[in-house]
């Protein structure tokens, strides 16, 4: 079926000296309902001094409860970011507890699809992209940072490079929690089928090099043992990985410093040959 999108520019140039945010909104086929998005790009871009530029993008998932302002909000320096490495930055609404797959007993959760079939296509189309994996990265923090990478492995024909800081990237610990019972069933008549969505099972799937990976959390983080579960799974699967521990908590003030050297990771990423 043919998809149709409607985006209406709501709020333009929020910083005259740094890149340019405008928030956008989309209707989805796929969520059946309009949602939002915020797209970060260098100021010379957004003002269409120079149309032969074009940037590669940087996806940035929200964690539970958030929406697509939680990482402008968490992360003010994206947008003088945005310019001085040259890099778009897509920030999408995940919803409330999407975890960001298509949920198989609820249709109207299907955020994994409008991500890489609607949302994707029309940044690559409305926006100055360099289009392809090897320009194009994906990460988040907390629920965010499961479907970084979740996304990332199911999709590496999309994305080149994948991160997560404090990924919920083994949310069976914590059945009770986060409203994941609501797109994947009760955890103790459905356990084959939460492994199946978990980061941790996706991860079997990957060849080493398939993608650069970055992983972070706080050592006093509630997702500490499992983001250490997914390192020893990754070692042990001989998958090349950046794995970074340091202080912090499950908090803002994390995510704002950790996301500078995901960002940093990217970069590097995108200037190899």
């Amino acid at each position: 079926m043919k998809k149709i999108f409607t985006a209406i520019c709501i709020f333009i140039g929020m910083q005259a000296i740094a890149g340019t945010v405008d928030t956008i909104e989309m209707k989805s086929s796929y969520l059946k309902k309009a949602t939002k998005f915020v797209v970060i790009q260098p100021t010379n871009q957004s003002q269409q001094n120079n149309t032969q530029d074009r940037y590669p993008v940087v996806y940035l998932l929200h964690g539970y409860g958030g929406n697509y302002g939680a990482w402008p909000s968490i992360a003010r320096q994206l947008a003088k970011t945005a310019d001085d490495l040259k890099i778009i930055f897509v920030c999408p609404d995940g919803g409330k507890g999407s975890w960001y797959f298509d949920s198989p007993i609820d249709s109207n959760i299907r955020y994994e699809s409008y991500i890489t079939k609607e949302l994707l296509p029309y940044i690559d189309a409305k926006f100055p992209t360099k289009t392809g994996p090897k320009s194009r990265a994906i990460t988040g923090l907390s629920m965010g940072g499961h479907g970084g990478l979740y996304l990332a492995i199911r999709h590496s024909d999309l994305f080149g490079a994948a991160g997560s800081t404090s990924g919920g990237v083994d949310f069976r610990p914590f059945p009770k929690r986060w409203d994941i019972k609501n797109a994947l069933g009760e955890y103790e008549n459905n356990k084959e089928r939460w492994y199946d969505y978990t980061v941790m099972r996706q991860v079997e799937l990957l060849t080493n090099k398939q993608l650069a990976l970055i992983i972070d959390c706080g050592v006093d983080d509630f997702f500490m043992q499992v983001n250490r579960a997914l390192h020893e799974k990754l070692l042990q699967l001989k998958i090349d990985h950046d794995y970074i521990e340091r202080p912090g908590v499950h908090n803002d003030i994390y995510w704002g410093s950790s996301i500078d050297f995901q960002i940093l990771f990217f970069h590097h990423f995108f200037q190899k040959k």
